[in-house]
């Protein structure tokens, strides 16, 4: 999965960076899929898709962090073989001429952009999912509105679960109140998101596809508005890092372990539990890639299946009837197909008969049915 691992120049190219911006959004619509054909006969697994962004969000969480933490890039960077570098620009003055000359060095990243890039990563996507959904929701709300009107508030449900002869009118009218002005808040701030959204995605769409095109023509170091902000350019990982970030990740588990605390059976459970979770996090990367080709595999099949035994089934042509016999004092056909049978000449204005099929002259086959009806 490592591409172009040191090429020309530690620059990404537009389709690396672009691939690995695709990549989450490929392997959320897999895992999503591959859920609900599980859930097709494990319907626990309903509850996991009714909170499909929750779950997801907290797995890149995960994931995220740990490939920050073991080898300063994303999920989805990690795999294309790229690192992401802090961005300190020093100015340097020659002696002679009083010029500055700025200089770009990268350093590793430090604590707090790991921890922003994980909520760029994972909790800004998170808000638009739902944003998107709370638009999509109050949008078909007002054409539902608008194509059936306003359905006028019926009788409220406190009616009906407290008697009028004990509950006074009071008590009522405050319920009714209490439970009008929660619902109306709750519209409005619908209202507000569905008319603010738009202008929102927008904003951030044209930003992302400014930066976009400004890293296509070399114009900047940053390929989003994200990185921008954390001051953080995407470099390709040379050799000698990609060697050095098992090492580093050895580092680190060993210092975990050298602090766990307590008496011997419950360090032994612990580091059974860590054993575990590192396993998992080492071959999350590959499981899951494995994973979305596997179920891409499997819904590939199982689609031509489906269509070859929907599809209707197309039987050989029958094969042509034997030609006519000859009657005993009729007249033969031609050996040539030109050739009219009455006239034994190339045809000449050729008609067909409609009872049999054959072909003769107009005037041989029309002076015979004069001659027969006479």
């Amino acid at each position: 999965m490592l591409f172009q691992v040191g090429g020309q120049g530690t620059r990404p190219t537009f389709f690396e960076m672009a691939a690995a911006q695709q990549l989450p959004a490929s392997l959320r619509a897999a895992l999503t899929y591959s859920l609900g054909v599980f859930a097709l006969r494990r319907p626990f697994l309903h509850k996991v898709l009714d909170y499909d962004d929750e779950f997801f969000a907290l797995l890149m969480m995960v994931l995220e962090a740990h490939s920050l933490r073991t080898t300063d890039a994303s999920f989805s960077e990690s795999l294309y073989g790229l690192r992401r570098r802090a961005v300190k620009i020093t100015h340097k003055k020659h002696s002679s001429n009083m010029e500055s000359n700025d200089k770009i060095q990268h350093s590793g990243l430090e604590k707090h952009q790991k921890v922003i890039s994980v909520a760029f990563l994972v909790i800004l996507p998170y808000i638009k999912s739902k944003l998107h959904s709370i638009y999509n929701k109050e949008r078909e709300a007002r054409l539902q509105a608008s194509l059936w009107g306003h359905d006028d508030d019926g009788l409220d449900e406190s009616n009906f679960l407290l008697d009028p002869g004990e509950s006074s009118h009071s008590q009522v009218e405050s319920l009714r109140i209490e439970g009008s002005s929660l619902t109306h808040m709750k519209k409005r701030i619908m209202a507000i998101i569905a008319a603010c959204y738009p202008w929102i995605h927008a904003t951030n769409e044209g930003l992302s596809f400014a930066y976009q095109l400004l890293y296509l023509l070399d114009a900047t170091g940053f390929y989003g508005p994200g990185l921008h902000a954390l001051g953080v350019h995407v470099c390709r990982a040379t050799g000698q890092e990609l060697m050095d970030s098992s090492s580093r990740i050895s580092r680190i588990r060993s210092r975990e372990l050298e602090r766990l605390r307590g008496p011997p059976w419950l360090k032994a459970v612990q580091r059974v539990l860590l054993s575990c979770i590192y396993t998992t996090l080492d071959y999350a990367q590959t499981g899951l890639i494995a994973a979305v080709f596997f179920f891409k595999m499997m819904e590939w099949w199982y689609q031509s299946a489906e269509e070859r035994m929907s599809a209707p089934t197309v039987y050989p042509p029958p094969p042509p009837p034997p030609p006519p016999k000859v009657a005993e004092d009729g007249i033969p056909l031609p050996p040539e197909r030109t050739l009219c049978p009455l006239c034994s000449q190339k045809r000449v204005n050729p008609s067909v008969i409609a009872v049999s099929g054959f072909v003769f002259c107009y005037a041989c086959i029309f002076n015979t049915n004069g001659a027969l009806s006479h």
